[in-house]
């Protein structure tokens, strides 16, 4: 995620702090959306809507720029190829249904997991203990073999309290994600 592209979005439109974000993934129809359920054009017209109310006027399409800045971090590709010798490495997303289309679009990204898993394909979403138990069920591991990163810590904790190790990554704040791994016994080929 683009913290840094939404927190600038807010400023230049003089809108709350994570008011970008919060209008786009803090309400009960992403819930529903991230499950599977419900219209994603629906869900971005609807957050738009409560980003205008917030600003008390018109703004431009601001979810729209946020997500077209979002892009893979490249060092952390490299990483998940150099781990693919020696581990299973998959994605478990909360997303809509788009996501794996997208994965699937970049074919040298996509080879890298061994699985994909999407909340809205699967019904259910992180921190729900369930998905990360799926996860790694399709995987052919328990959780305790398991070694979880998330940028957030609801979804980190929930990770622990099912087995897995799990690791707080935020490339935002400058977290160097192969140190972070190393720390926990994960080394990746040099």
């Amino acid at each position: 995620m683009r913290w840094d592209v939404a927190r600038e979005l807010d400023r230049a439109h003089g809108l709350p702090r994570s008011a970008v974000f919060d209008t786009l993934y803090r309400t009960p129809t992403w819930h529903d959306i991230e499950r599977g359920v419900g219209d994603p054009s629906a869900w971005l017209e609807e957050a738009h809507r409560a980003l205008e109310a917030q600003a008390g006027r018109p703004l431009p399409r601001l979810h729209d720029l946020w997500r077209a800045a979002q892009g893979f971090i490249q060092p952390n590709l490299a990483l998940a190829c150099a781990l693919r010798g020696r581990y299973k490495v998959s994605v478990l997303s909360n997303a809509d249904r788009s996501l794996r289309g997208r994965l699937e679009r970049e074919p040298e990204v996509f080879c890298l997991f061994d699985d994909v898993v999407v909340s809205a394909e699967v019904g259910m979403a992180k921190p729900e203990p369930e998905v990360f138990r799926l996860a790694a069920r399709r995987l052919g591991i328990g959780p305790a073999e398991c070694v979880f990163v998330d940028d957030w810590d609801v979804n980190v904790n929930a990770a622990r309290e099912v087995g897995m190790t799990a690791v707080l990554h935020r490339a935002d704040k400058g977290d160097d994600l192969r140190a972070q791994l190393a720390a926990v016994g994960v080394r990746a080929e040099a």
